[in-house]
Parts: C-alpha cells; sequence; structure tokens
C-alpha cells in the first residue's frame, strides 16, 4: 500500500478526511469488518424481500431456488466489491475522490450527488420507520401515557448523529452489537417457526414447484439492487479496513456476512409469510407470537436494524460527498447529514399516496449507479490497468481537471438504456454504459487529458 498523505496535502485544501488514509490510521479489523456487513444486512426491508417470494400462500421460489439465487447474486456482488473496492484498499482514497479519475473533479460533483442524495433521503426514511418502532416501545412501556412519533424519529437521528461523530470507531462497535443481538433474536424466531409451523412451511415454501424462469431471475436483480448504491461505494468501507489481505480474502469478508445475514433474514421473512400469508414480516410476526413482549422485541430489533442500515450505508457516503463540496471537517459533515435527513419529510414519502412517487425516484437514481459502477470498473481495470497517480486525484489542476464528457455521455447512454427494462435496469446499464465509456473513450475526444496515463495515450 501506497503512503501518499504527504504527497497530496499541498494541492487538495480539503478536509483531511479526503486524504489517503494509511495503513498506521486504519482500525478495522476482519471480524469487525464481517460484522459490519452483518448488520446491515440483517433489518427488516430485507426480512420483507424473502417474504415477497410468497403469493397468494405459496412461494414463487422453492427453498433450493431462493438459496441458488441468493448465492448466485452475493457472489456477484462480492465480486463487485472487490474489483471496486481495490483502488480504496490499495491507496485509503474515498469514492468521491476516487470518481475523480474518471468523472473529473468538476463531474464528480453529479456523480458523488447520484449517491450523496438518495443516502440522505433513505436516511429519513429509515429514521422514520425506527421512530415509529421506537414510538410502539414507549407507548407499551408507559401504558399508553407516550405516544408521539415525531419526538422518537428527532431522538433517533439525534443518537445516529453523535454515534457517527466517532467515525468507523464508533460503526464498528454498533454493527457488532447489532449483529449479534439481532442473530441471537431471529435465531429464537426460526426456532418457534420450525417446532409450532414446521408443516405449514414445508407445504407452502420448501415443495412448492417454484420456478428457474423470470422469477428466479428477477430475484437475482433484487439483491443486485439492493447493494448498488453500496458498493459502488466500497472504497469508503475498504480504506478502513486494516491492510494485508488479498482480493480473494476480501470477497470472503465480503460474502460470508451478506450470505449470513441474508440468508437468514430471507428464511424467516418466507417462513413467516407461508404461515401467515402477510408479507409484512412485523405484522407477521405479531400473529405468530401475539403478545406486548414480542412486540416490543420486533420493535427493537427495527430499531437495531435501522440504525445499523444508516450507519453502514446512509451516513458515511453523504458526508464524504458534502465534505468535498463544502470543505466541511468530517463531524461537521455527518451532523450536516443528519439534519438534512430530518428535514427531508419521510414521513411523507412512507404514505401509501406517495408510494408511486418514492418509487419513481427510486428508479430514476437507481438507473445511474449501475452505469457509475461500470464506469469505474473500466477505468481502473481496463483503462489503467490498476494503476493511478493518487497525487493527480488531489491535484485541482492537473489532468482530471474540468469533467471528462465521455464518462458524462456513457452514464447517461446507460441509464437510457436502464429504463428500457426497468426489471433488469441495473444489470442493463452496467453493461450498456461500460461498452459505451470503452469506445466513446477510444474513438472520441482525442485530446482528453483523462487519457494520461491509460491504455488509450499516445
Amino acid at each position: 500500500m501506497t503512503n501518499n498523505t504527504n504527497e497530496v496535502q499541498p494541492h487538495s485544501g480539503e478536509d483531511e478526511t479526503l486524504h489517503p488514509k494509511t495503513a498506521d490510521k486504519r482500525t478495522v479489523n476482519p471480524l469487525s469488518y464481517m460484522f459490519m456487513w452483518i448488520g446491515d444486512g440483517v433489518n427488516l426491508g430485507n426480512m420483507t424481500l424473502g417474504a415477497s417470494l410468497v403469493v397468494a400462500g405459496a412461494a414463487t421460489l422453492n427453498m433450493f431456488q431462493t438459496f441458488a439465487a441468493a448465492i448466485i447474486a452475493i457472489a456477484i456482488i462480492s465480486t463487485i466489491f472487490i474489483l471496486n473496492d481495490r483502488l480504496g484498499y490499495k491507496e485509503g482514497v474515498p469514492y468521491v475522490v476516487q470518481l475523480r479519475m474518471s468523472f473529473g473533479f468538476k463531474g464528480t460533483i453529479i456523480s458523488s450527488l447520484l449517491r450523496g442524495v438518495p443516502a440522505i433521503i433513505w436516511y429519513g426514511i429509515q429514521s422514520w420507520i425506527g421512530g415509529t418502532a421506537l414510538n410502539e416501545i414507549l407507548t407499551i412501556a408507559t401504558n399508553g401515557a407516550f405516544d408521539n412519533i415525531a419526538i422518537c424519529f428527532v431522538a433517533l437521528v439525534l443518537l445516529q448523529i453523535v454515534l457517527s461523530l466517532f467515525g468507523f470507531h464508533a460503526i464498528k462497535w454498533v454493527e457488532t452489537l447489532a449483529s449479534v443481538v439481532i442473530m441471537v433474536a431471529l435465531l429464537y424466531v426460526f426456532i418457534i417457526l420450525v417446532r409450532s409451523h414446521g408443516t405449514e412451511v414445508a407445504k407452502n415454501w420448501i415443495h412448492v414447484q417454484g420456478s428457474w424462469g423470470l422469477h428466479f431471475f428477477g430475484f437475482i436483480m433484487v439483491f443486485l439492487g439492493n447493494y448498488a448504491a453500496i458498493f459502488l461505494s466500497a472504497a469508503d468501507y475498504s480504506r478502513e479496513l486494516k491492510a494485508g489481505y488479498s482480493d480473494t480474502k476480501r470477497g470472503f469478508l465480503y460474502f460470508s456476512p451478506i450470505m449470513i445475514a441474508y440468508g437468514f433474514v430471507i428464511t424467516i421473512g418466507a417462513m413467516l409469510a407461508s404461515v401467515t400469508g402477510i408479507t409484512n414480516p412485523s405484522k407477521a410476526l405479531a400473529i405468530i407470537i401475539n403478545n406486548d413482549a414480542i412486540t416490543i422485541g420486533v420493535s427493537a430489533f427495527i430499531v437495531l436494524g435501522v440504525i445499523a442500515t444508516n450507519m453502514v450505508a446512509n451516513i458515511i457516503p453523504p458526508a464524504y460527498v458534502i465534505t468535498l463540496l463544502t470543505k466541511a471537517k468530517y463531524k461537521v459533515a455527518v451532523t450536516v447529514t443528519g439534519v438534512l435527513a430530518l428535514v427531508s419529510f419521510p414521513w411523507m414519502l412512507v404514505q401509501e399516496s406517495s408510494a408511486k412517487g418514492l418509487n419513481m425516484f427510486v428508479l430514476i437514481y437507481s438507473a445511474f449507479l449501475g452505469p457509475i459502477v461500470a464506469i469505474l470498473l473500466v477505468e481502473y481495470h481496463i483503462f489503467r490497468k490498476g494503476k493511478v497517480d493518487v497525487a493527480d486525484l488531489y491535484n485541482a489542476n492537473g489532468p482530471y481537471k474540468g469533467f471528462n464528457p465521455a464518462a458524462i455521455i456513457a452514464m447517461l447512454v446507460g441509464a437510457a438504456a436502464a429504463f428500457i427494462e426497468v426489471d433488469l435496469a441495473w444489470i442493463i446499464g452496467f453493461f450498456v454504459a461500460g461498452i459505451a465509456y470503452y469506445l466513446i473513450t477510444k474513438f472520441g475526444f482525442k485530446n482528453s487529458p483523462f487519457k494520461k496515463g491509460t491504455i488509450f495515450e499516445k
């Protein structure tokens, strides 16, 4: 790994948070890294993914098909992670700096916002859901004396702001605690389902015929969509991992925890839906185990899952974007991120009347994520053969000055193609943008400074 901190400092004028993270400043060990991805995966939303397999009382995929699709999807996810996290792991640069080699200093503003803005909105939505669950706990605990979702929402966001002020050190411990607690709770639910409802589960999920067709591949696409934003900013996480781990070992650090987390929550979700016919896991759990203690337990699971997910996916990436655009210090940036989540009106976005608008928003920004990942991978692995002059990434007057029209055009072409078939949007946008970027860079903009250091440099 290269130590570039002193090398880039004179050029950047940016907060040191965005400077290359050297080996001596990395505090996340492999076990903590795995717990981080387990914590990110064990949440109610992913349990709902498993429940969505059950339609009209019977699953569209049986248990074997479900896990086959999961293994394929997670293998693809892990591969993209180790391909896109390599620059961050090798040189210690964050995602917003990585973008510069493809999009340029000005172009990075657009591409970074496409990752940062949706994360802030999801930060707000997740926190509102968590606030609703926290309110449920307090309402039961006070026998109805307390009932105010807004206060719980604000309190939960403030808690996450405080935790995020401590950076990855806090994330490491929060994710470890959340992972252990939630997995124990899920194990308890699993045992109850097997003991009391094994027959229904076998009939409606395990032994159904299922499909190896559209439903099977559609499930894989949903998996990829769930991680589209996260592996886009893979460098933000890998730069925190201690040095000395090969691509194969890092792949294991992604594949294993994601498989454990998703395998467990999808199983529970599918089992709950096959027994109750209800795809909302919180409502299904209330039917399976109907008492206040379980309601509190489910609500606590939701709160912990919200914190764990936000800490990994929805706080650090937009904080880096804010630091990039405003040159604010990291602690200021994470605080601003939390405040923006507070004023994102999540209570409006989670209403049924807003569902279509929210879905449209998700489709629009998701269509750009696959193309951006493809552009970054083509740039680093094909154009530059894994060799980047890191000092140039911090030199505003260097070869990455301004914006790269080839990357912008390829991103727009990939996004346009993604809308042709929404169910396959990510994968279509990924391949179309990757091919377009290669061809545009090779045959267009012959005097572009962005070709410096690439296979197309004259």
